[in-house]
């Protein structure tokens, strides 16, 4: 026999992975093709390095956050698709640039087949652009759509760097004990208001219901593959129809929007829940806990919610959902006093699962946070799962107490911090019920170019705030006459360079500039702009801001208070 061949020496590097056995879905995308975007900006791309690698050297963190930096760590990347719909993949790492994000950085592409083999893209190979900032996302591109792949990246290193020990992650049993014992410290409260307590009753009555989420992107599914079916609300409607629904009609209606707080929530809470007053839900799960960083009110927008949803004439039962985020964030230690106000069934998906992140196999943990997350944001299908199973956990303890339940009246009941943010309408270019007098000036165009949602069973995204005001040139601002006690007034952030700031002006004093630029990425932004105790006719102008009038801003629309 003759000498056995050298191994690879590009597989003895030192690695670590970002992505590990990850399932993702090919969503619609332009010409019929497919694609999965993962964003990799914001912390993301260190946090998966943090809980998928287990990587903890502060250095090597560092590194993983700007382009330069990257390269010096990373000698190249491996990449492999596991998928039996298509034959190949497109993968490419978008570096972001600094002169325009998402033109002038490097795109570092690959096509690899399909079949699980892992392919190695040396840095070294790669055309550079001197323009290069940060890592930004990474997209598998397929040549149709509909479909579940399995990926996995990991970053090779450089000589010189060491990563941590590959550490295969934790097998889940969600029906062990220890499974159910963590599902179980989620329970914050079983709330003292009869109103859960008469849904089950009602459904196992055989009496029609309608199920309602609202949130963000969490509740739009983010992280969940395919998101319309995996996602915790439907799997949670799923449960409750399966266990409790004796022969009566459950609906369902999702309503989550990424990126976006309470306070723009309480915007949409008439058209994507009500439907206009089409829908009369008899639950609404109310998830915001890691979204509310963006609330300005620091809460009251979020009572505000709250209180629109329990004096609604159907009386519908309220449970509130406390998501986490992979660095352990949210804000329950804000909202679960307002949930005690008034009585509410409440779970903590913190309290279930990052106690157990921190302890070893040995310890007891039951499953890793590279199970649990998606990204740094969301969860992943196991993640969704997990939320579902928290929410059927508050039901089922409150369909097994028979006391300590009682009618609340909640039109009487004072806010905790306050009602100024209860019964918010939506207005815009087509629904203005409310009698504002609208000149949009030249803001007289329509923005096509919208942060989209998964919304209720779609798989397909719709856009958000269609009928809106977009200006592209001029001087003539737009003018609302309108009589409200509070008026939000909600824009489009956006990254395009092309799209400008506006200042606001209320009663002829400047109230403040709004620059869609702030946050970066094309989303729905609501803004407070009239707050005042008793009602009165207000005149609203939006004009664009010195030097910016050639460029576009778009308003989306208006939350209002009588």
């Amino acid at each position: 026999m003759g000498p056995i061949a050298p191994k690879d020496p590009v597989r003895q590097r030192e690695f670590f992975y970002i992505m590990l056995d990850k399932q993702i879905s090919a969503a619609p995308a332009p010409e019929g093709r497919g694609c999965c975007v993962i964003y990799e900006n914001d912390e993301r791309l260190v946090t998966s390095a943090k809980i998928v690698g287990n990587v903890s050297d502060s250095t090597m963190l560092d590194m993983l956050r700007k382009t330069d930096s990257f390269r010096k760590l990373v000698y190249g990347l491996g990449v492999s698709v596991m998928c039996r719909e298509v034959d190949t993949c497109d993968f490419v790492f978008q570096m972001y640039g600094r002169t325009d994000a998402y033109v002038t950085g490097t795109n570092i592409r690959q096509t690899v087949s399909a079949d699980g083999a892992e392919y190695l893209i040396p840095f070294s190979e790669i055309d550079w652009s001197d323009d290069d900032d940060i890592p930004g996302q990474i997209r598998f591109e397929f040549a149709k759509s509909g479909f579940l792949a399995t990926v996995n990246v990991r970053l090779y290193l450089n000589d010189g760097y060491k990563a941590p020990p590959f550490e295969e992650p934790d097998p889940i049993d969600t029906g062990s004990p220890a499974f159910r014992d963590m599902i179980k410290k989620s329970l914050v409260s079983k709330g003292s208001s009869s109103r859960l307590k008469k849904l089950i009753e009602c459904a196992e009555a055989g009496e029609d219901l309608t199920l309602a989420f609202i949130g963000g992107s969490i509740t739009q599914g983010a992280g969940a593959t395919p998101i319309n079916t995996e996602c915790y609300a439907k799997k949670t409607f799923e449960s409750f129809e399966k266990k409790y629904m004796k022969g009566g009609k459950a609906s369902y209606i999702k309503a989550g929007v990424g990126g976006t707080p309470s306070e723009l929530g309480i915007v949409r809470f008439d058209r994507d829940v009500l439907g206009y007053g089409k829908n009369s839900p008899d639950l609404v799960v109310v998830e915001f806990a890691v979204n509310d960083a963006g609330d300005e009110t620091e809460g009251d927008c979020y009572e505000g919610l709250v209180r629109t949803i329990l004096n609604l004439p159907s009386h519908p039962a309220v449970i509130l959902i406390f998501a986490v985020f992979a660095d352990d964030y949210n804000l329950e230690d804000r909202l679960i006093p307002i949930g005690e106000h008034y009585g509410l069934p409440m779970t903590s998906v913190k309290r279930a699962v990052t106690p157990q992140f921190y302890l070893s196999k040995a310890e007891g943990r039951v499953l890793a946070k590279s199970s649990y997350f998606y990204d740094v944001y969301h969860p992943s299908n196991t993640g969704h799962i997990i939320m579902s199973e928290c929410i059927m956990n508050v039901i089922d303890e409150v369909a097994a107490d028979r006391d300590g339940f009682s009618d609340t009246d909640y039109v009487s009941l004072p806010a905790l911090r306050s009602a100024d943010f209860e019964g918010v309408h939506p207005i815009d270019r087509k629904e203005n019920r409310y009698g504002a007098v609208i000149e949009p000036g030249d803001f007289n165009g329509t923005d096509t170019q919208l942060q989209a949602c998964e919304m209720n069973m779609d798989p397909g995204t719709t856009p958000q705030f269609a009928d809106n005001w977009m200006h592209t040139g001029g001087n003539r601002p737009f003018v609302m006459d309108v009589t409200c006690r509070r008026l939000l007034i909600v824009t489009k952030d956006s990254a395009d360079l092309k799209d400008g700031r506006a200042d606001i002006y209320v009663d002829g004093k400047f109230v403040k500039t709004v620059d869609p630029h702030a946050v970066g990425w094309c989303h729905c932004n609501a803004q407070i702009i009239v707050r005042d105790r008793d009602s009165a006719k207000h005149h609203i102008e939006v004009r664009m801001h010195e030097g910016d009038g050639d460029k576009q801003f778009t308003i989306l629309g208006f939350g209002l208070v009588e």
